[in-house]
This record gives C-alpha cells, sequence and structure tokens, in this order.
C-alpha cells in the first residue's frame, strides 16, 4: 500500500462478533470477540486450522451463516458506515458480487455442474447491471482473460467438468471480480492448488489491488500464502484472535505459541538424505506408457486429444519412494491411476515385481491381488458415509478371503497404528476431522499388506500443521513396511521431504528425472525452475519459529 493507512477509513471493520453454534458442539462459541480493520488496498489474512473459526467470520460478513443454527449473537460488521448484521435478505443480496465478492474454497461446489461456464458468469451482470448480449459477452471473456484462463471464447461454452481443480478456481475468481468490488474475500482459495498456479492467483489478486483500491479479506492455514500477500494477519485458535499485527512483524517475531506451531509446521522443502545405490529389487517399472484422453468431441465436430501420458518411463525399488510433481493437468494423478488399475492406458507397460500388467479390470486386480494400494486427494469422498470406519477398512481383506474376524481385528489395529484409537471403528467418516480422515485412508490402503501405495495428494488440502503429521505417518509406515511408494504432489517442498527421486511432469511428459537432491539443488529444466521458484517462502529471523511439537488432534 502506498497511501498512509493512518487517514484511511476502513472499509470493512468486525467488533466484537460473537457467533454461536448449536447446542452438542465442541464449544459454545465457534468466534468469540472478533475484531478487525480492513483499510482500502489492503490485504488482511486471517490464519488457523480447520475450526479456528475463521471461515464463519467471512460468512457472517457474506449473511452466509445457517441461521437460527449458527448465528451472529453480539457485535457488529461494519461495511461502508453499514451494519451488515442488521440487513435483511435483499440488502444484502444487493452488495453481494457487486460490492462485497467472495471465492470459495472448493470451486466444484461452488460451480453449476450443468450450466456453461459463460452462463455462470453471465448472472452476476444480470444480478447487477443491464448490458446487451454482445456488451456482456465482451466482459465475461475479458474476465475469464484477467484470471489467465485461456483461449475465454472456447471456454464460455464448457462445462465446469471439463475444467482442471485449478481452471475452475480461476473461473470462481472471474465470478467474484466481475462487478470488481470494493471487498473481495478469499475463504482457501489456493488451498489445493498447485503452487505456479497459487503464485499467479497471488499475483492476480496484488495486481487487482494496484487497479481498484481492492481490499482483500484472505482466509488462509498457510503462512507461506501469508508471507506472499499480506499487509495484516490475525492469527486465530479456537474462535479467538491469539496474535494480530503487520504481517512481517508477525511472521518474524511470532509472539504467541499458537502463531509459532503454525509457522513450524510448514514444510521447509528439507531434502531426504539419499541412501546411495539401493540393492533392493524392483517393485514397479513403467515403460514407455501413453494415455490419450478425446474431450469436446460432437457428432459433427471431432474431440480434442490430450496426452496425459505420452511415452513415460520410470522405475522403483522397495523402500523407496518417488515423487510425480507437476501442476493441475500435467498428468501426474492418470499415472497414478494407471498403476493402481483404474484408468485403461492405451500402450507400453507397467510391470509390478517382474510381470506385466493388464491394463485394467478383472485381470489386473487377479495380477495385482491388492497389494497396490491408493491413498486419494479426498479423504471424504473415497469413504462410504454410510459404512463404519472399521468395516470401511476390513472390506478389502474379506473380499481377498480374509475372515471377518481376523478383517476387523486387523482394522482396528491398522487404526491403532495411524494414531486413531480403536474406537474409531465404529464410527462413521462425518465423524472425523480431515486429517484423521485420511489417516483412516491410509489404513484402508494398509489393510490389503500392500507392497506399493500410491498417494495422490495426499495432504494438499490439509492445514499445514495437520499436513505435518500426516507426511510424517507416511514416513513411518514406508519404513515399518518397506513400501515402495509413488508420491503425487504439486508441493515441491512436500516431495523434497518425501521423496527419494522425483519425476517432474509437465503436459504428460516427464520433463526432468533423478534424485530429489540433485533436481532440488540443481534443475536443469526451465519448467523445474519454474515450479521451484513459485514455492511461498517464509524470511524468519534467526530462531524465530523454532520447532515446536503440535497437540493438535487430527
Amino acid at each position: 500500500m502506498t497511501t498512509s493507512t493512518q487517514t484511511m477509513k476502513p472499509v470493512l471493520e468486525v467488533t466484537g462478533l460473537d457467533i454461536r453454534l448449536p447446542k452438542g458442539g465442541d464449544r459454545e462459541l465457534a468466534v468469540k470477540g472478533a475484531a478487525l480493520q480492513l483499510l482500502p488496498g489492503q490485504t488482511l489474512c486471517v490464519v488457523g486450522e480447520s475450526g479456528s473459526g475463521k471461515s464463519m467470520i467471512a460468512n457472517a460478513i457474506m449473511g452466509l451463516l445457517p441461521r437460527p443454527h449458527v448465528e451472529p449473537v453480539a457485535g457488529s460488521i461494519l461495511f461502508d458506515g453499514q451494519d451488515l448484521l442488521k440487513l435483511d435478505e435483499n440488502q444484502l443480496r444487493t452488495l453481494r458480487g457487486r460490492r462485497i465478492g467472495m471465492v470459495f474454497q472448493e470451486p466444484m461446489t461452488a460451480l453449476n455442474p450443468v450450466m456453461r461456464i459463460g452462463d455462470q458468469i453471465a448472472e452476476v451482470f444480470d444480478a447487477h447491471v443491464n448490458l446487451s448480449a454482445a456488451e456482456k459477452r465482451s466482459r465475461i471473456i475479458a474476465a475469464l482473460t484477467d484470471v489467465g484462463l485461456p483461449e475465454p471464447e472456447v471456454l464460455i461454452d464448457s462445462y465446469p467438468f471439463r475444467l482442471s481443480g485449478g481452471q475452475r478456481q480461476r473461473v470462481i475468481i472471474a465470478c467474484a471480480l466481475a462487478m470488481e468490488p470494493a471487498v473481495l474475500i478469499c475463504d482457501e482459495p489456493t488451498t489445493a492448488l498447485d503452487v505456479t498456479t497459487q503464485a499467479q492467483i497471488l499475483k492476480l489478486i496484488r495486481e487487482l489491488q494496484q487497479r481498484k483500491g481492492t481490499a482483500v479479506l484472505f482466509i488462509t492455514h498457510d503462512f507461506g500464502v501469508v508471507s506472499e500477500i499480506a499487509d495484516q494477519v490475525v492469527v486465530m485458535q479456537t474462535g479467538i484472535a491469539v496474535e494480530a499485527g503487520a504481517a512481517k512483524d508477525v511472521l518474524t517475531n511470532p509472539q504467541h505459541p499458537y502463531t509459532r506451531k503454525l509457522i513450524a509446521a510448514i514444510p521447509q522443502g528439507t531434502m531426504r538424505e539419499p541412501e546411495g545405490a539401493s540393492q533392493e529389487p524392483f517393485v514397479l517399472q513403467v515403460q514407455d506408457l501413453h494415455k490419450t484422453y478425446v474431450t469436446g468431441g460432437s457428432l459433427f465436430k471431432p474431440g480434442r486429444r490430450v496426452h496425459a501420458c505420452n511415452g513415460l518411463n520410470f522405475e522403483l525399488r522397495r523402500g523407496q519412494t518417488l515423487g510425480i510433481v507437476g501442476e493441475s493437468g500435467s498428468g501426474k494423478s492418470t499415472v497414478g491411476r494407471c498403476i493402481v488399475g483404474l484408468n485403461p492406458f492405451d500402450s507400453g507397460r507397467i510391470m509390478f515385481k517382474g510381470k506385466v500388467l493388464a491394463a485394467s479390470g478383472a485381470e489386473f486386480r487377479a495380477q495385482s491381488r491388492g497389494k497396490i494400494q491408493m491413498v486419494f486427494q479426498d479423504p471424504y469422498a473415497s469413504l462410504n458415509p454410510r459404512h463404519r470406519v472399521g468395516a470401511a477398512i476390513a472390506q478389502g481383506p474379506i473380499a481377498q478371503g480374509v475372515s471377518k474376524a481376523e478383517a476387523m481385528a486387523r482394522a482396528i489395529e491398522l487404526l491403532q497404528l495411524v494414531g486413531l484409537g480403536p474406537e474409531a471403528a465404529d464410527r462413521f467418516p462425518h465423524q472425523f476431522s480431515g486429517g484423521q480422515r485420511q489417516r483412516i485412508g491410509i489404513a484402508r490402503a494398509l489393510a490389503m499388506q500392500p507392497e506399493l501405495l500410491v498417494a495422490d495428494e495426499p495432504v494438499s488440502a490439509l492445514d499445514v500443521s495437520v499436513q505435518a503429521q500426516v507426511l510424517k505417518l507416511f514416513a513411518e509406515v514406508r519404513e515399518k513396511f518397506q513400501l515402495a511408494m509413488v508420491f503425487i504432489t504439486h508441493d515441491l517442498r512436500v516431495a523434497g521431504e518425501m521423496c527419494d527421486h522425483i519425476a517432474v511432469m509437465q503436459r504428460g511428459t516427464i520433463v526432468e528425472y533423478g534424485e530429489t537432491a540433485k533436481v532440488l539443488a540443481n534443475p536443469q529444466h526451465a519448467y523445474t525452475r519454474t515450479l521451484i521458484e513459485a514455492v511461498p517462502r517464509i524470511a524468519q529471523q534467526p530462531g524465530a519459529a523454532e520447532a515446536i511439537p503440535l497437540e493438535t488432534s487430527v
């Protein structure tokens, strides 16, 4: 910000805000006594773990709390002199989108899956201004161009499911910025995005502020993001602001133990020590793997061919971890799904313990016999909400002929191994936090006693403190069972800590491959250097954020 903050009037001011939870919650108030000021052109980051109350504040500002179950019971939220808590729904509706925009964490749930992208952005204009069809189309294309989406003229006729996660989030940002609001609320908008997309979106938000003087309330759990974008910071723990101040002061000299814990939990990219030439046998060998998708075709128009895997070659020995790193749309998740038999591949070979596997289906399952398992990015989506956790873990072994009693005993043993008690076996997935559900996903994969584990972005949507604990669990499991592991991620900091070797993918091709230490210390390809440069970093004073054990239950 270039204008002195001493003489500027806040565009948004929250004072003494209390938000009540329903009876039976883990505490009476989701937010207690929250106070913050947001100036024009300023970015205020509200930081905290899941359950800290940070998103509750955003939803209260937007009037999106599920009243009367969750509602403000004290305090005020002033926007341009109006108390938003005293406005009715019609008054709030005139402000949403036009004066206050919001970007949500999960773009697929924020977008209508049966509406074209252009129509969804058009709804924003239709709600607030009268435009001709030509002018509306021009502004939609401009909005998509502003957020860095390619071929916007084609994209406006596409549906959300045809876009990658990063592209869908850009569409949501285009919707939020369409009316150039005075305040933009971003609720974890970059949590699950790759680092280059994250860097571009953060840059976009900064550029918007410079052009329009927009104020940004940015909610995140990642202090790496805070270091890139914040002017001011409020740190929240279980509904209470425990620290607030200028970003540079909080980052370099945090005063509260909880703030120091969050900063210490950020992956530092410390490289796993190479163990020299391994003599262990090969568990996985991938040779000239090809997989092509055809998208957007019709009766009279051929579809576009996308080479998700274009002649890939790599190998993995027992006890080793290979990191497959790349942006959204690079093909890295397709590789993982091909390895576990979920996606049939077009040509090439996948060899497991020296034997060639079928592309997918019953023959693949017969050959692998459950010894290749996968941990998915979204543990909640991969768990049946109607099945108790113990039954979900035991299901695989039972299908392979293990008795129900033995399978359930194994499930309880694995729940204890991943840090959950035996009582977890009788609970349902919705009764666990995100980190706990990911631990359940790991336990379920281990129930089949696999020799190869494929982890597809398993920590990308988790809080950094939870992420640190889940990564530690992966490392312990690998050492205990001497698993070969394919670890798919967009975060080079995570890859550096977890992996012996790294394969960097761009548009279906491996552009760089080698030992982790060599690739990260001396990248040879320009794309690898771009990924490394895009990683958020915190410039700390010595001793500012010494490692403190995290006590949060995940």
